[in-house]
């Protein structure tokens, strides 16, 4: 019985959060629309347009058939980056992670890349690659890897090295060691750096789209600035931000809320404080 009310009150507690979060977010969402609405009456629909403007120039563009295949096209070549740069950025980290020799060797490279503009790297990209979508994988990939990376170290230099002795002691079978104690600490500095590099691969790849005309999104920016149709930008803006908001919170907020659980499930489990040494302060 007991066991009972623990899980309802859980549920309950776990509704009531879910609505106070999108009661801030609805809050958030009308504010800037208030916000919106007043810049349109300062300074008109040339420079601003309302948002019924940008939502009919939207629906117009969706009727058109112009919306769906510019989204699939940016989104295709945005997570093919994404996912290219994420898979380089966590194994090259874990690597150096684990040996000093590939840190010394690989970390000022990263160093290096996260200081160079991801404009510098469009430019890169169109010369090497042209107007195709080989130039907005390139640029969101390198873009991102980086990012990436420099979690991974960090997680697999923060792991306790006093856990890894006492597995080894009791003899602890490596597909356990890996999934329930080595992956979940991973994760915990892997999500944040993916979810950002996840928001970051689709402001780069627009931006290639933009100023290489390889289509997608950014190219409808391009059109439309062209036009000096600035309810066609506004729209094609507003539908980057929805499909931002969309994978925020159908994909990263359910991860989010599930590497929560773990860490109070878990004594210890929060974020640790990585120390030179290699151990981990809780």
């Amino acid at each position: 019985m007991t066991a009972q009310r623990g899980a309802i009150g859980r549920l309950l507690g776990g509704l009531l959060g879910r609505l106070r979060a999108g009661w801030g977010t609805a809050a958030s969402l009308l504010l800037l629309i208030v916000l919106w609405e007043i810049g349109h009456a300062v300074y008109g629909s040339l420079l601003l347009p309302s948002p019924r403007e940008t939502a009919a120039a939207l629906w117009q563009m969706t009727r058109d058939g112009k919306v769906l295949p510019a989204v699939i096209e940016t989104g295709r070549d945005a997570l093919s980056g994404f996912l290219a740069g994420v898979v380089l950025g966590a194994l090259l980290g874990a690597l150096a992670g684990l040996s000093e020799v590939a840190r010394r060797l690989l970390q000022p490279i990263a160093t290096l890349m996260l200081g160079i503009p991801a404009i510098a790297w469009v430019v890169l990209s169109l010369l090497w690659f042209g107007n195709s979508g080989l130039a907005v994988v390139f640029t969101v990939l390198v873009t991102c890897a980086p990012i990436v990376f420099a979690s991974a170290a960090e997680g697999v230099l923060s792991l306790d090295g006093a856990l890894r002795r006492m597995a080894r002691a009791f003899r602890v079978p490596r597909r356990v060691l890996v999934l329930d104690v080595y992956l979940p600490h991973m994760l915990s500095y892997l999500f944040p750096a993916v979810a950002t590099a996840l928001a970051l691969a689709w402001k780069v790849a627009v931006m290639t789209e933009l100023l290489s005309g390889a289509g997608g999104i950014g190219d409808g920016l391009a059109t439309a600035r062209a036009q000096i149709d600035t309810a066609k930008a506004m729209a094609w803006i507003l539908l980057v931000v929805a499909l931002l908001l969309a994978i925020d919170h159908l994909l990263l907020d359910p991860l989010r809320r599930r590497m929560l659980i773990w860490r109070r499930e878990i004594p210890g489990a929060a974020l640790p404080t990585a120390r030179r040494g290699g151990g981990v302060d809780a």
